[in-house]
């Protein structure tokens, strides 16, 4: 096979979305700092939406970017939790993968914390291949060309091969 286009991890992506209830945003931080030991940022509204009171600069989120040794790890863990089966919904044609966790506790070796209650948070993972570079250069930005892009089938198979993982029905 080409070393070209061995797919591989760029990040793994936790998010927590807890509207404007602060409450719920200082136990979600605190589930993010409790399942990777690392402190998360607080994701803010960029838009006035009359209807749920926000406004832009109101904190209503937190997240963390995992990359390398610790995004493999922690992906491993997550995919145990949903019993390595996901949706085929859950692949985009761009070659990345989201899923969600309703219940941090179903996480193998994931005690329950009184103090965080019940929450869950959405898993966001980026896949590249080498040479993706080129669009994030600030010299000669260019496009990634379409013979080079993943695509929802290759990253299905990348992670039935790294990660064993099947496919459900939708």
């Amino acid at each position: 096979m080409n070393s070209m286009k061995k797919i591989k991890i760029e990040k793994v992506t936790l998010n927590v979305c807890t509207g404007i209830n602060q409450e719920t945003l200082k136990k979600g931080i605190k589930l993010i700092k409790n399942l990777t030991t690392k402190s998360p940022v607080k994701t803010l509204s960029k838009k006035r939406i009359p209807a749920w009171n926000l406004r832009p600069g109101l904190p209503i989120g937190s997240k963390l970017t995992l990359r390398k040794k610790e995004a493999e790890d922690i992906l491993k863990r997550l995919l145990q939790t949903k019993d390595n089966k996901l949706k085929k919904s859950c692949f985009d044609t761009n070659g990345n993968v989201s899923f969600g966790l309703h219940e941090y506790i179903e996480i193998p070796g994931m005690p329950y914390d009184p103090e965080i209650g019940i929450i869950g948070f959405q898993v966001c993972v980026t896949l590249e291949r080498p040479g993706f570079c080129i669009k994030k250069r600030k010299i000669k930005k260019r496009k990634i060309p379409k013979t080079h892009r993943i695509t929802q089938e290759e990253s299905i198979d990348f992670f039935q091969k790294e990660f064993d993982v099947q496919l459900e029905a939708d």
